[in-house]
């Protein structure tokens, strides 16, 4: 009998125990999930909009509009000057770039509480579903980069002097820092939302406040000569010195337009906060996994 259960026990392919490490991806149990990561990946892309009457076209409506009230306001109105890259393009640049911070925050900030009832009946590595919303978010964002270029063209071949900057080849290291950054604020926030629900309602209106201090639609230099006065003396630049998402929407322009600053601080700083937020929200979301059937 002893034996039978010995060799029953060897059998056994794997043992599903609480993780021990603090930052564990557990990449090797990942890929072999891989077909589920592209099911929910799927799921993600097409379910989203499939009893919508435009569908897919939802993709390009927003960053489209968007640019256009921004050019509308900011440039037409309040005159902001965008040098001699015109402002819907300015503008319809710093919105692509952003979108996929913003969809991967937002999507990936519910991630317990959204799932909560797969999680607790099935057994798969958690970090699978908000792997899913960033290579899912990067479908999408492909899609508004190609309107991107569409317009990119349009402007070359109406005169306007633009030209992408040399530094172009390294736009995917930069929409990667955007993903890191998304991913492990989302993580963070997912995490605390199994025991704060409020969270959930402050997502959607931090990040709209979060955009506005982030240069998507102006210069960051403009903005930061705003926040300082002598006379009144007060400076508040550091909110954009120290901000990394200003620092990618800057650094994407430049890369794409030609337009803009980029300071070596502003690189190494961007690059050590996006992988510290991101060790930051495995940590916190390892931790979270263990119990927070328990408290959702």
């Amino acid at each position: 009998m002893i034996n039978y259960q010995n060799s029953m026990e060897q059998k056994w392919l794997f043992v599903i125990t609480p993780k021990t490490k603090l930052i564990d991806l557990n990449l090797k149990e990942v890929w072999k999930y891989r077909d589920l990561l592209m099911l929910f990946v799927k799921r993600d892309v097409i379910t989203l909009y499939k009893q919508t009457i435009l569908g897919p076209l939802w993709y390009l409506i927003q960053p489209l509009f968007t640019s256009l009230i921004f050019t509308l306001i900011f440039n037409n109105v309040a005159g902001i000057s965008t040098g001699a890259i015109p402002p819907f393009l300015f503008n319809l640049a710093g919105v692509t770039t952003w979108n996929y911070f913003k969809e991967c925050l937002t999507a990936t900030s519910d991630t317990f509480k959204k799932n909560e009832q797969i999680f607790g009946k099935v057994y798969f590595p958690r970090i699978i579903m908000p792997m899913s919303i960033i290579i899912s978010n990067l479908l999408k964002f492909g899609i508004q980069l190609f309107i991107l270029i569409a317009f990119y063209v349009y402007y070359v071949a109406t005169g306007s002097d633009i030209k992408p900057n040399i530094y172009i080849v390294f736009f995917p290291f930069l929409i990667l820092l955007m993903g890191m950054i998304g991913l492990g604020l989302g993580m963070i926030i997912s995490s605390m939302v199994t025991k704060y629900r409020d969270l959930t309602f402050l997502v959607a209106f931090g990040v709209q406040l979060l955009m506005y201090m982030s240069a998507v639609m102006y210069p960051i230099n403009l903005m930061k000569e705003k926040l300082v006065s002598v006379e009144n003396g007060y400076d508040y630049s550091w909110l954009i010195d120290y901000n990394p998402l200003a620092h990618i929407i800057e650094i994407g322009r430049y890369m794409i337009l030609d337009e803009g600053t980029v300071s070596q601080f502003g690189v190494l700083y961007t690059v050590s906060v996006s992988v510290l937020v991101l060790l930051v929200g495995i940590v916190i979301f390892n931790k979270t996994e263990k119990s927070f059937i328990d408290t959702i």
